[in-house]
């Protein structure tokens, strides 16, 4: 079971720029914990902290092993920061904010970042295709940036009134 509600799309908390985590500590820990069981619970490979009504500077990630770069999943980031990217990629993309709203969004094909894991270790990793769409996905919520922010303004439209209903439903 869930120990958080994903908050949706209309909710001024997903507006909200993340705070950094000045220590690594139980709490943290558990919160990370509970991330990754919120995420589960709706199929979810991405959820940052943002998307539970929290404000610290933390995602978590869990994407199938044949995308996690030889990473081992889950992968918690806290603090993480893009360092680098290259090329780009077009891809459809979905949200847990934006149930059944999925559009194409524009990426960087491959990006290394820079993150805290829950040992309170530095961390550094170089993602390509899946993981560094989500890793950049998890990043843009902890920036306060959502899929709509990405949409083109036909992508706008054509989702306008599921826009609509998840803005009415918060």
């Amino acid at each position: 079971m869930a120990k958080y509600e994903v908050i949706k799309f209309g909710n001024k908390l997903l507006r909200e720029k993340a705070v950094e985590v000045k220590e690594v500590n139980d709490e943290i820990r558990q919160l990370a914990k509970d991330m990754l069981e919120s995420m589960r619970a709706k199929d979810g490979i991405g959820l940052a902290a943002e998307q539970i009504g929290r404000n610290e500077r933390i995602c978590v990630i869990d994407v199938p092993k044949k995308y996690s770069c030889g990473m081992s999943m889950p992968l918690v980031l806290i603090n993480p920061k893009i360092e680098d990217g290259e090329g780009e990629l077009y891809e459809q993309e979905g949200c847990l904010s934006f149930p059944e709203i999925y559009v194409k969004v524009k990426r960087l094909k491959k990006v290394t970042a820079s993150y805290t894991d829950l040992d309170g270790e530095c961390r550094t990793i170089t993602a390509e295709g899946l993981l560094s769409r989500a890793i950049q996905h998890e990043l843009d919520h902890l920036n306060a940036v959502l899929l709509v922010d990405h949409m083109t303004p036909v992508q706008k439209v054509a989702n306008a009134g599921k826009l609509k209903r998840l803005k009415r439903a918060r």
